[in-house]
């Protein structure tokens, strides 16, 4: 049980499992809050609160107490947002669900590709509505501000690298890619 609780209500690494418990809840439900799903957000905040940041379907139905459907129910919904991944276990077929260490970055990208859809979206309602009628208007100021957004998002994670770096480190961990730059995997952190 790498990452569950063991005899005495212990987890690894000297962890009070109930005080664990309690923070996993409390942020799930924080998560809900803002519109993510219960199941999702349960298995989120349990990854992000593992040391390692991953664990199997077991460990996270064992930790939640909740069943394999669940767990894979919860983990499509965070790969779909990018904000877990799936792997293997070397030598193993069973696969852990890992948080990714730029979670946030990945969700916000994420968010930025939705932007420029509804951009693209709300470009044909100008047109089709006409710039001029009040409905047309308001497409246009609605699209004007999901333009805004998308430029300040960018800024914005940009100047979170900088920060990133300057309190965590150079190549603490993975750094992101700027927004909108394919992955690279010759790109090392450092």
């Amino acid at each position: 049980m790498s990452e569950a609780a063991g005899a005495g209500g212990r987890s690894q690494g000297g962890r009070d499992a109930e005080a664990v418990s309690r923070f996993v809840e409390s942020f799930a439900a924080q998560l809900v809050e803002a519109g993510m799903q219960r199941m999702a957000a349960r298995v989120f905040a349990a990854l992000l609160s593992s040391d390692s940041g991953a664990m199997t379907s077991a460990e996270l139905g064992e930790q939640l107490r909740i069943s394999p459907a669940a767990v894979s129910g919860a983990v499509r919904y965070l790969s779909q947002q990018h904000m877990v991944a799936r792997e293997r276990e070397p030598g193993s077929r069973r696969e852990r669900y890992r948080v990714h260490s730029d979670q946030w970055y990945e969700a916000l990208t994420n968010r930025e590709t939705v932007l420029k859809r509804w951009e693209g979206a709300l470009r044909e309602g100008v047109a089709s509505l006409g710039a001029d009628t009040p409905a047309g208007n308001r497409m246009a100021e609605t699209l004007a501000f999901f333009e805004f957004i998308e430029g300040e998002i960018t800024a914005m994670m940009e100047r979170w690298r900088v920060h990133r770096e300057q309190v965590f480190g150079k190549g603490s961990q993975d750094q992101p890619e700027p927004v909108g730059a394919p992955r690279s995997a010759t790109t090392s952190p450092g």
